[in-house]
């Protein structure tokens, strides 16, 4: 076997999808090439995706951080002198392109290109030569594809490949799951030195990804290639890429401090890795916990929804990333995405684009937001789930013009929620009149069953609610426009409710009385029906306390 083998710059390796719907493996060099006329990414798993996009986004950081697009040295950074303008002219210089500088990106790309080797003797791409020298955590080739995440100790009852496909992977696949791994991978891997922190799982796992999308590769990049981070005085200070290191790293579980350039945090090194190979396939690796840092106040991550958090024995509230529940809809969130004000944090990339428009160097009439995410189970011991979801709003809605509306649309999502808790007092109320009278057995019971109603109102309730909030013009009136998604609303929460009345048993009709703080309450369908139609008929109603328990 060759010592250097398979360089990503020259050797097709990243899925991309055409405009057609067709895709193809391309090499760096070449996604960068004609990313103006690709639709996209198209990786195994959309979590794949935003892994490579953030490490396309570490090129363009380091080569136009330093040059604008006629190649020419004027870096853009904190130690420069240069100023927010000079951030934002370099942006409108690209995005006016409509596609990306090519010779400039493969000048800066070849200067490196012994570092971008899959194999290579000192320097093999993401990963750290010395580890076969070293105590590791050893996998086989199933647990670096994202598709399986399978370890020895935790087979995967229906796998997607078996055989040869499971055991050993092409170089190409290979150095997809390279970046995947190392950014959403697990906490399984024990540490090899007494009394060291643990890393947690990587760093995109901790966060609550989202992405802008634009109409082509080349406009997905722009749109989340934040050059103000932190609003719009603060500059990234130099650049400092991995590959740009002059040793990498092999000491397990290192603490360290943020770093305050972008390609830097776009490229952290999760996890120490060695990739094992067999012939020309890839057959495992070798492990161990890297580069972390404190997940509180980490504002310089761009690509992340935000909550704030007090922690025991403290006052001040902690900025920290807010993890996507994999149960609940992005729109449902739409307040951690656009609202600001007090304890209020907006995504850095939502944030970047909202300076744009105010700047007037973005004409987008509405944006696209994508999230992608891992759902650990066992104290984040492995990989249990990995889900998507996108949302798209005007653009408008993201200036100073659109606060009242941002306001308005959060009235509404909480409203409608208020619906839905409804749905689930008649399921309640239902049950017990077709006999639960045991009421601690039929809330246990109930609640296995809360998730599934609930679920299947928003289920209904997600189409609808995604027309209505793209559909919204800055000009319009909000009560009226706000009016008009109440009464749909309203419609198929009431519908489902006139769907479960039709579902019970004959008993409902009869009904059951219990006995509940010493008052007895008969417990039969249509009464329930009719106060389910009482509470839902309007918001004052929804928002007037149940004389019911």
């Amino acid at each position: 076997m060759a010592e250097k083998e398979f360089n990503l710059l020259h050797e097709p390796w990243i899925l991309v999808m055409n405009h057609d719907g067709t895709t193809e493996e391309l090499s760096l060099l070449n996604v960068f090439r004609k990313a103006h006329t690709l639709h996209g990414l198209a990786g195994e798993l959309a979590t794949q995706d935003i892994a490579i996009l953030r490490f396309l986004l570490a090129i363009l950081h380091a080569t136009f951080g330093r040059q604008d697009v006629e190649g020419n040295y004027h870096p853009i950074s904190e130690q420069s002198g240069a100023s927010p303008a000079d951030a934002r002219q370099r942006w409108k210089s690209l995005w006016d392109s409509k596609e990306f500088p090519y010779g400039v990106i493969e000048k800066y790309l070849l200067k490196y290109e012994d570092r971008f080797w899959l194999f290579h003797p000192e320097r093999p791409f993401y990963q750290v030569a010395e580890l076969n020298k070293v105590p590791t955590t050893s996998y086989e080739s199933s647990k670096l594809n994202g598709e399986i995440s399978e370890s020895s100790n935790k087979v995967r009852l229906f796998p997607q490949r078996t055989g040869a496909k499971k055991s050993s992977l092409p170089y190409n696949e290979v150095a997809r799951w390279l970046l995947y791994v190392n950014a959403f991978d697990d906490t399984s891997a024990k540490p090899k030195q007494p009394n060291l922190p643990s890393p947690g799982i990587g760093w995109l796992g901790k966060l609550g990804l989202i992405i802008a999308v634009g109409s082509n590769l080349f406009e997905t990049l722009m749109l989340n290639f934040v050059l103000l981070p932190n609003g719009e005085k603060e500059l990234w200070h130099e650049e400092k890429p991995i590959w740009e290191v002059g040793k990498t790293k092999s000491a397990e579980r290192t603490e360290i401090t943020m770093p305050r350039n972008a390609s830097e945090i776009l490229t952290l090194q999760s996890r120490r890795l060695l990739l094992k190979r067999k012939g020309d396939s890839v057959i495992g690796y070798d492990l161990l916990g890297g580069d972390f840092f404190s997940k509180e106040n980490p504002q310089l991550e761009q690509m992340t929804v935000w909550k704030y958090i007090v922690k025991s024995g403290t006052t001040k509230p902690e900025l920290t990333p807010k993890r996507h529940n994999p149960a609940q809809k992005l729109w449902r969130d739409f307040s951690s995405l656009v609202a600001q004000g007090e304890a209020k944090k907006r995504p850095g990339v939502i944030e970047w684009l909202a300076h744009l428009k105010t700047n007037h160097l973005l004409k987008n009439r509405h944006f696209r937001f994508q999230t992608a995410s891992v759902h650990y189970g066992d104290k984040d011991f492995f990989v249990d789930d990995i889900f998507s979801d996108s949302i798209s709003f005007n653009a408008d809605l993201l200036e100073d013009l659109g606060i009242n509306w941002v306001n308005a649309i959060v009235n509404e999502i909480k409203t409608t929620e208020l619906l839905v808790n409804q749905l689930w007092v008649l399921k309640q109320g239902l049950a017990i009149a077709e006999g639960h009278s045991d009421l601690k057995t039929h809330e246990k019971l109930l609640r296995k069953q809360e998730k599934q109603v609930k679920a299947q109102a928003y289920f209904r309730l997600d189409a609808p609610f995604r027309q209505w909030l793209e559909g919204i013009v800055i000009n319009d009136e909000p009560e009226e426009t706000c009016e008009k998604w109440f009464v749909t609303a309203k419609e198929i929460i009431r519908n489902l409710g006139k769907e479960l009345v039709t579902r019970c048993g004959p008993q409902s009709t009869i009904g059951h009385t219990i006995t509940t703080n010493g008052k007895v309450i008969h417990y039969i369908a249509p009464d329930l029906f009719n106060h389910f139609l009482s509470k839902t008929k309007s918001r004052e109603a929804l928002e007037k306390p149940s004389k019911r328990r």
